[in-house]
Protein backbone atom coordinates (compact mmCIF):
# COMPACT_ATOMS: atom_id res chain seq x y z
CA UNK A 1 0.00 0.00 0.00
CA UNK A 2 1.09 3.64 -0.83
CA UNK A 3 1.22 6.26 1.68
CA UNK A 4 -0.70 9.29 0.67
CA UNK A 5 0.26 12.64 2.18
CA UNK A 6 -2.52 15.64 2.55
CA UNK A 7 -0.81 17.66 0.30
CA UNK A 8 -3.80 20.54 1.23
CA UNK A 9 -7.25 20.82 2.84
CA UNK A 10 -9.95 23.64 4.15
CA UNK A 11 -12.67 23.00 6.16
CA UNK A 12 -15.54 25.28 7.16
CA UNK A 13 -17.93 24.69 10.42
CA UNK A 14 -20.47 26.69 12.93
CA UNK A 15 -16.58 27.81 14.20
CA UNK A 16 -15.90 29.55 10.92
CA UNK A 17 -14.66 29.42 7.13
CA UNK A 18 -11.19 28.45 6.63
CA UNK A 19 -8.61 26.25 8.57
CA UNK A 20 -7.10 29.45 10.73
CA UNK A 21 -10.53 30.75 11.85
CA UNK A 22 -11.67 27.17 13.19
CA UNK A 23 -8.46 26.41 14.68
CA UNK A 24 -8.21 29.67 16.48
CA UNK A 25 -12.02 28.83 18.12
CA UNK A 26 -10.52 25.21 18.88
CA UNK A 27 -7.41 26.69 20.88
CA UNK A 28 -9.36 29.14 22.43
CA UNK A 29 -11.94 26.82 24.10
CA UNK A 30 -14.67 28.76 22.05
CA UNK A 31 -17.65 26.65 21.05
CA UNK A 32 -19.40 26.94 17.54
CA UNK A 33 -22.84 25.47 19.22
CA UNK A 34 -25.96 27.07 20.29
CA UNK A 35 -29.91 27.00 21.05
CA UNK A 36 -31.70 25.82 18.20
CA UNK A 37 -32.94 28.69 15.54
CA UNK A 38 -33.20 26.89 12.64
CA UNK A 39 -35.93 27.90 10.70
CA UNK A 40 -39.91 26.54 12.24
CA UNK A 41 -37.48 23.71 14.26
CA UNK A 42 -36.58 26.30 16.62
CA UNK A 43 -39.00 25.23 19.06
CA UNK A 44 -36.60 22.09 19.67
CA UNK A 45 -34.94 22.22 22.98
CA UNK A 46 -31.62 21.18 21.65
CA UNK A 47 -28.51 22.77 20.38
CA UNK A 48 -26.71 23.07 16.48
CA UNK A 49 -23.86 24.06 15.19
CA UNK A 50 -24.87 26.30 12.00
CA UNK A 51 -22.49 27.82 9.47
CA UNK A 52 -23.37 31.10 8.54
CA UNK A 53 -23.92 32.58 4.94
CA UNK A 54 -26.25 29.92 3.04
CA UNK A 55 -28.69 31.83 2.23
CA UNK A 56 -26.56 33.16 -1.13
CA UNK A 57 -27.86 31.02 -4.48
CA UNK A 58 -25.27 29.48 -6.48
CA UNK A 59 -24.01 31.61 -8.97
CA UNK A 60 -21.92 28.63 -10.75
CA UNK A 61 -23.44 25.13 -11.96
CA UNK A 62 -27.14 26.63 -10.50
CA UNK A 63 -28.59 23.16 -11.24
CA UNK A 64 -26.75 22.01 -8.25
CA UNK A 65 -28.08 24.81 -6.35
CA UNK A 66 -29.55 23.85 -2.44
CA UNK A 67 -28.05 24.06 0.87
CA UNK A 68 -25.33 21.70 0.92
CA UNK A 69 -23.91 22.55 -2.55
CA UNK A 70 -23.94 26.14 -1.07
CA UNK A 71 -22.27 24.79 1.84
CA UNK A 72 -19.71 22.61 -0.73
CA UNK A 73 -19.32 25.84 -2.79
CA UNK A 74 -18.60 28.09 0.51
CA UNK A 75 -16.02 25.42 1.74
CA UNK A 76 -13.78 25.33 -1.15
CA UNK A 77 -13.73 28.43 -1.37
CA UNK A 78 -11.51 28.75 1.47
CA UNK A 79 -7.86 27.99 1.98
CA UNK A 80 -6.52 28.86 -1.47
CA UNK A 81 -8.32 25.08 -1.90
CA UNK A 82 -9.77 25.85 -5.33
CA UNK A 83 -6.04 27.05 -6.81
CA UNK A 84 -4.35 24.29 -5.02
CA UNK A 85 -6.52 22.41 -6.73
CA UNK A 86 -6.74 23.80 -10.01
CA UNK A 87 -2.59 23.53 -10.27
CA UNK A 88 -3.13 19.55 -9.30
CA UNK A 89 -5.36 19.32 -12.82
CA UNK A 90 -2.79 20.79 -14.98
CA UNK A 91 -0.35 18.09 -13.30
CA UNK A 92 -2.06 14.79 -13.88
CA UNK A 93 -4.85 16.15 -15.96
CA UNK A 94 -9.03 16.22 -15.58
CA UNK A 95 -9.25 12.54 -15.78
CA UNK A 96 -6.70 11.56 -13.45
CA UNK A 97 -8.36 13.18 -10.54
CA UNK A 98 -10.48 11.46 -8.13
CA UNK A 99 -13.97 12.82 -6.43
CA UNK A 100 -14.52 10.96 -3.52
CA UNK A 101 -17.47 12.50 -0.94
CA UNK A 102 -18.79 11.45 2.30
CA UNK A 103 -22.77 12.92 2.62
CA UNK A 104 -25.70 11.56 5.20
CA UNK A 105 -28.06 12.87 3.97
CA UNK A 106 -27.10 15.50 1.19
CA UNK A 107 -29.58 18.03 -0.23
CA UNK A 108 -32.86 16.60 1.81
CA UNK A 109 -33.55 19.91 2.72
CA UNK A 110 -34.86 20.99 -1.11
CA UNK A 111 -36.76 18.29 -0.90
CA UNK A 112 -38.41 19.19 2.29
CA UNK A 113 -38.78 22.94 0.92
CA UNK A 114 -40.56 21.14 -2.02
CA UNK A 115 -43.06 19.48 -0.06
CA UNK A 116 -43.63 22.48 2.03
CA UNK A 117 -44.95 24.42 -0.91
CA UNK A 118 -46.58 21.55 -2.74
CA UNK A 119 -48.71 21.26 0.40
CA UNK A 120 -49.29 24.85 0.78
CA UNK A 121 -50.31 25.21 -2.67
CA UNK A 122 -52.59 21.99 -2.25
CA UNK A 123 -50.55 21.28 -6.32
CA UNK A 124 -50.58 17.99 -7.48
CA UNK A 125 -46.99 18.11 -8.63
CA UNK A 126 -44.10 19.35 -6.75
CA UNK A 127 -42.84 22.59 -7.52
CA UNK A 128 -40.76 23.34 -11.17
CA UNK A 129 -37.97 24.54 -9.35
CA UNK A 130 -37.14 21.40 -8.04
CA UNK A 131 -34.38 18.81 -8.99
CA UNK A 132 -33.82 15.33 -7.32
CA UNK A 133 -30.90 14.25 -8.67
CA UNK A 134 -28.87 18.04 -8.63
CA UNK A 135 -30.00 18.42 -5.21
CA UNK A 136 -31.33 15.57 -3.13
CA UNK A 137 -30.00 12.58 -4.47
CA UNK A 138 -27.10 11.73 -2.49
CA UNK A 139 -24.42 11.76 -5.32
CA UNK A 140 -25.12 15.32 -6.12
CA UNK A 141 -22.17 16.89 -3.86
CA UNK A 142 -19.83 14.45 -5.62
CA UNK A 143 -21.05 15.15 -9.10
CA UNK A 144 -20.96 19.15 -7.84
CA UNK A 145 -17.64 18.97 -7.14
CA UNK A 146 -16.77 17.77 -9.86
CA UNK A 147 -18.25 20.05 -11.75
CA UNK A 148 -16.32 22.84 -10.17
CA UNK A 149 -13.14 22.08 -11.24
CA UNK A 150 -13.81 20.63 -14.65
CA UNK A 151 -12.84 17.31 -13.94
CA UNK A 152 -13.82 14.08 -15.21
CA UNK A 153 -12.13 10.95 -13.87
CA UNK A 154 -13.56 8.69 -10.77
CA UNK A 155 -16.10 10.23 -9.16
CA UNK A 156 -18.16 8.43 -5.94
CA UNK A 157 -20.30 9.47 -2.98
CA UNK A 158 -19.89 7.84 0.07
CA UNK A 159 -22.89 7.12 2.78
CA UNK A 160 -22.23 5.21 4.77
CA UNK A 161 -24.14 7.57 7.94
CA UNK A 162 -21.23 9.05 10.49
CA UNK A 163 -18.38 7.10 8.83
CA UNK A 164 -18.96 8.63 5.41
CA UNK A 165 -16.07 11.16 5.13
CA UNK A 166 -13.17 9.00 6.86
CA UNK A 167 -14.34 6.23 4.47
CA UNK A 168 -13.71 8.62 1.64
CA UNK A 169 -9.67 8.43 2.18
CA UNK A 170 -9.75 4.59 2.34
CA UNK A 171 -11.95 4.65 -1.07
CA UNK A 172 -9.16 7.25 -2.47
CA UNK A 173 -6.68 5.28 -1.24
CA UNK A 174 -7.66 2.15 -2.81
CA UNK A 175 -8.42 3.84 -6.25
CA UNK A 176 -5.06 5.26 -6.25
CA UNK A 177 -3.24 2.16 -5.74
CA UNK A 178 -5.34 0.19 -8.59
CA UNK A 179 -3.66 3.17 -10.92
CA UNK A 180 -7.84 4.77 -11.13
CA UNK A 181 -6.42 7.77 -10.80
CA UNK A 182 -3.39 9.91 -9.80
CA UNK A 183 -4.66 12.09 -7.17
CA UNK A 184 -8.38 12.64 -5.01
CA UNK A 185 -10.09 15.16 -3.83
CA UNK A 186 -11.33 13.88 -0.66
CA UNK A 187 -14.71 15.35 1.30
CA UNK A 188 -17.30 15.59 3.21
CA UNK A 189 -20.67 17.94 3.52
CA UNK A 190 -24.22 17.76 5.42
CA UNK A 191 -25.98 20.42 6.35
CA UNK A 192 -28.80 21.03 9.04
CA UNK A 193 -32.48 19.85 7.81
CA UNK A 194 -35.58 18.82 9.20
CA UNK A 195 -34.92 15.41 8.82
CA UNK A 196 -32.26 15.07 11.21
CA UNK A 197 -33.39 17.44 13.71
CA UNK A 198 -36.54 15.76 14.36
CA UNK A 199 -35.43 12.26 13.32
CA UNK A 200 -32.31 12.49 16.13
CA UNK A 201 -35.12 14.02 18.21
CA UNK A 202 -37.30 11.10 17.71
CA UNK A 203 -34.88 8.85 18.49
CA UNK A 204 -34.22 10.73 22.30
CA UNK A 205 -30.28 11.26 21.19
CA UNK A 206 -30.77 15.36 21.18
CA UNK A 207 -29.36 16.71 24.22
CA UNK A 208 -31.78 19.47 25.29
CA UNK A 209 -27.88 21.04 26.99
CA UNK A 210 -24.93 21.31 24.83
CA UNK A 211 -23.02 18.37 23.82
CA UNK A 212 -21.10 16.59 26.40
CA UNK A 213 -19.34 13.83 25.33
CA UNK A 214 -18.08 11.26 28.20
CA UNK A 215 -19.99 13.74 30.80
CA UNK A 216 -21.22 12.40 33.74
CA UNK A 217 -24.89 13.37 32.63
CA UNK A 218 -24.31 13.69 29.52
CA UNK A 219 -27.74 13.76 27.35
CA UNK A 220 -26.79 13.41 23.42
CA UNK A 221 -25.97 15.07 20.28
CA UNK A 222 -25.66 18.66 19.26
CA UNK A 223 -26.46 18.73 15.60
CA UNK A 224 -24.19 20.17 13.42
CA UNK A 225 -23.21 21.26 9.66
CA UNK A 226 -19.66 21.86 8.31
CA UNK A 227 -17.46 20.88 4.77
CA UNK A 228 -14.36 19.34 4.82
CA UNK A 229 -12.54 18.90 1.80
CA UNK A 230 -8.94 17.65 1.50
CA UNK A 231 -6.01 16.87 -1.70
CA UNK A 232 -4.46 13.88 -1.44
CA UNK A 233 -1.45 12.35 -3.53
CA UNK A 234 1.39 9.69 -3.43
CA UNK A 235 3.84 10.83 -1.01
CA UNK A 236 7.81 11.43 -2.42
CA UNK A 237 10.31 13.30 -0.96
CA UNK A 238 9.85 15.99 -2.90
CA UNK A 239 6.51 16.80 -2.10
CA UNK A 240 6.21 19.09 0.99
CA UNK A 241 3.59 18.03 2.70
CA UNK A 242 3.07 17.98 6.64
CA UNK A 243 0.93 14.96 7.29
CA UNK A 244 0.46 11.81 5.61
CA UNK A 245 -2.21 9.05 5.80
CA UNK A 246 -0.45 6.40 6.99
CA UNK A 247 -3.79 3.79 7.83
CA UNK A 248 -6.96 2.84 7.62
CA UNK A 249 -9.15 0.67 9.24
CA UNK A 250 -12.86 -0.48 8.32
CA UNK A 251 -15.53 -2.98 10.20
CA UNK A 252 -19.12 -3.35 10.38
CA UNK A 253 -20.16 -5.19 13.29
CA UNK A 254 -23.73 -5.42 12.39
CA UNK A 255 -24.95 -5.06 15.95
CA UNK A 256 -28.08 -2.84 16.09
CA UNK A 257 -29.46 -0.24 13.28
CA UNK A 258 -28.63 2.76 15.73
CA UNK A 259 -26.41 1.19 18.69
CA UNK A 260 -22.97 0.28 18.76
CA UNK A 261 -21.87 -3.37 20.63
CA UNK A 262 -21.93 -2.47 24.05
CA UNK A 263 -18.55 -3.76 24.45
CA UNK A 264 -17.05 -1.73 21.15
CA UNK A 265 -16.27 -4.81 19.48
CA UNK A 266 -16.72 -2.86 15.73
CA UNK A 267 -14.92 -0.08 17.40
CA UNK A 268 -11.89 -2.39 18.47
CA UNK A 269 -11.84 -3.88 14.80
CA UNK A 270 -11.51 -1.00 13.02
CA UNK A 271 -8.55 0.42 15.17
CA UNK A 272 -6.80 -2.72 15.43
CA UNK A 273 -6.75 -3.13 11.84
CA UNK A 274 -5.60 0.80 11.25
CA UNK A 275 -2.71 0.08 13.36
CA UNK A 276 -1.86 -3.27 11.71
CA UNK A 277 -1.96 -1.38 8.04
CA UNK A 278 0.20 1.05 9.74
CA UNK A 279 2.71 -1.21 11.14
CA UNK A 280 2.49 0.71 14.21
CA UNK A 281 2.25 -0.32 18.30
CA UNK A 282 -0.43 1.27 20.58
CA UNK A 283 2.34 3.28 22.08
CA UNK A 284 2.99 4.56 18.74
CA UNK A 285 -0.16 6.95 19.02
CA UNK A 286 0.03 10.21 20.11
CA UNK A 287 -3.62 11.24 20.97
CA UNK A 288 -6.69 9.96 20.10
CA UNK A 289 -10.20 11.87 18.52
CA UNK A 290 -13.50 10.52 19.71
CA UNK A 291 -15.98 9.77 17.81
CA UNK A 292 -17.41 10.81 21.15
CA UNK A 293 -21.14 11.76 19.94
CA UNK A 294 -22.26 12.78 24.05
CA UNK A 295 -24.68 9.55 24.09
CA UNK A 296 -24.91 7.43 26.76
CA UNK A 297 -24.33 4.09 24.82
CA UNK A 298 -21.77 5.79 21.98
CA UNK A 299 -19.48 6.93 24.61
CA UNK A 300 -19.62 4.32 26.89
CA UNK A 301 -19.02 1.70 24.34
CA UNK A 302 -15.76 3.89 22.62
CA UNK A 303 -14.59 3.92 26.03
CA UNK A 304 -14.21 0.23 26.12
CA UNK A 305 -13.02 -0.31 22.67
CA UNK A 306 -10.61 1.78 23.29
CA UNK A 307 -9.67 1.17 27.15
CA UNK A 308 -9.42 -2.98 25.45
CA UNK A 309 -6.66 -1.70 22.99
CA UNK A 310 -4.56 1.32 24.59
CA UNK A 311 -5.39 0.90 28.13
CA UNK A 312 -6.07 4.41 30.50
CA UNK A 313 -3.37 6.69 30.03
CA UNK A 314 -3.09 7.63 26.08
CA UNK A 315 -4.91 11.33 25.86
CA UNK A 316 -8.03 11.03 24.35
CA UNK A 317 -10.95 13.74 23.44
CA UNK A 318 -14.01 14.36 21.37
CA UNK A 319 -13.74 17.69 19.47
CA UNK A 320 -17.68 17.84 18.26
CA UNK A 321 -18.23 20.16 21.68
CA UNK A 322 -17.14 22.98 19.21
CA UNK A 323 -18.66 21.92 15.68
CA UNK A 324 -21.97 19.40 17.22
CA UNK A 325 -21.72 15.97 14.88
CA UNK A 326 -21.89 17.14 11.88
CA UNK A 327 -22.80 13.45 11.07
CA UNK A 328 -21.62 12.74 7.17
CA UNK A 329 -18.55 15.63 7.38
CA UNK A 330 -17.24 14.36 10.61
CA UNK A 331 -15.12 12.03 9.49
CA UNK A 332 -13.28 14.91 7.56
CA UNK A 333 -13.55 17.56 9.59
CA UNK A 334 -12.18 15.44 12.64
CA UNK A 335 -9.10 14.28 10.42
CA UNK A 336 -8.01 17.50 9.53
CA UNK A 337 -8.22 18.57 12.89
CA UNK A 338 -6.05 15.51 14.10
CA UNK A 339 -3.73 17.01 11.10
CA UNK A 340 -4.12 20.55 12.69
CA UNK A 341 -2.87 19.18 16.23
CA UNK A 342 0.10 17.15 14.27
CA UNK A 343 0.89 20.36 13.09
CA UNK A 344 0.83 22.14 15.70
CA UNK A 345 2.22 19.64 18.53
CA UNK A 346 -0.92 20.41 20.31
CA UNK A 347 -4.29 18.37 21.53
CA UNK A 348 -7.54 19.98 22.73
CA UNK A 349 -9.47 18.98 25.58
CA UNK A 350 -13.00 17.61 25.61
CA UNK A 351 -14.81 20.71 25.34
CA UNK A 352 -18.23 21.11 27.92
CA UNK A 353 -16.96 17.98 29.66
CA UNK A 354 -16.75 18.58 32.98
CA UNK A 355 -17.25 15.57 35.29
CA UNK A 356 -16.17 12.08 33.18
CA UNK A 357 -18.14 9.19 34.04
CA UNK A 358 -16.62 6.84 36.29
CA UNK A 359 -17.65 3.99 33.76
CA UNK A 360 -15.26 5.55 30.99
CA UNK A 361 -11.85 4.91 32.35
CA UNK A 362 -9.77 6.10 29.15
CA UNK A 363 -7.64 9.68 29.40
CA UNK A 364 -10.66 11.93 28.58
CA UNK A 365 -8.24 15.22 28.45
CA UNK A 366 -10.44 17.89 30.32
CA UNK A 367 -7.45 20.57 29.46
CA UNK A 368 -5.91 20.97 25.87
CA UNK A 369 -2.17 20.42 26.43
CA UNK A 370 0.67 21.08 24.53
CA UNK A 371 3.47 17.97 23.47
CA UNK A 372 4.45 16.08 20.92
CA UNK A 373 2.29 15.17 18.63
CA UNK A 374 3.36 12.53 15.56
CA UNK A 375 0.62 9.86 15.34
CA UNK A 376 -2.84 10.90 15.85
CA UNK A 377 -6.02 7.70 15.49
CA UNK A 378 -9.58 9.12 14.45
CA UNK A 379 -12.43 7.63 14.60
CA UNK A 380 -15.68 7.73 12.99
CA UNK A 381 -18.45 5.39 13.55
CA UNK A 382 -21.82 5.36 11.69
CA UNK A 383 -25.41 3.71 12.58
CA UNK A 384 -25.40 0.10 11.80
CA UNK A 385 -21.91 -0.38 12.91
CA UNK A 386 -20.35 0.75 10.09
CA UNK A 387 -16.61 1.92 11.51
CA UNK A 388 -13.54 3.90 10.08
CA UNK A 389 -10.73 4.68 12.13
CA UNK A 390 -7.55 6.94 10.42
CA UNK A 391 -4.03 7.02 11.26
CA UNK A 392 -2.32 10.23 10.93
CA UNK A 393 1.25 11.21 10.58
CA UNK A 394 3.86 14.05 10.25
CA UNK A 395 5.84 13.37 7.30
CA UNK A 396 9.22 13.83 9.04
Amino acid sequence: MSILQISHYTLTTSLGRGVDSNWQKIQSGTTGLKPCDFLESHTLKTWIGEVEGLDIPLTKNTEFDCRNNRLSALGLQQDNFEEIVLKAKEKYGSSRIGVFIGTSTSGIQQTELAYKEHHSLSSENLPDWYNYDKTHHIYSVAEFVKKQFGLNGMTLAISTACSSSAKVFASAQRAIDAGLCDAAIVGGVDSLCYTTLYGFHSLQVTAENICRPSNLDREGISIGEGAGFALVEKHTEANDADVLLLAYGESADAYHMSTPHPNGDGAYLAMQSALNQAKLKVEDIDYINLHGTGTRTNDAAEGIAVGRLFGSDLPCSSTKGWTGHTLGAAGIIEAIISTLCIKHDWSPQSLNTETVDPDITINIALQASSHKVKNVLSNSFGFGGSNCSLILGAAQ
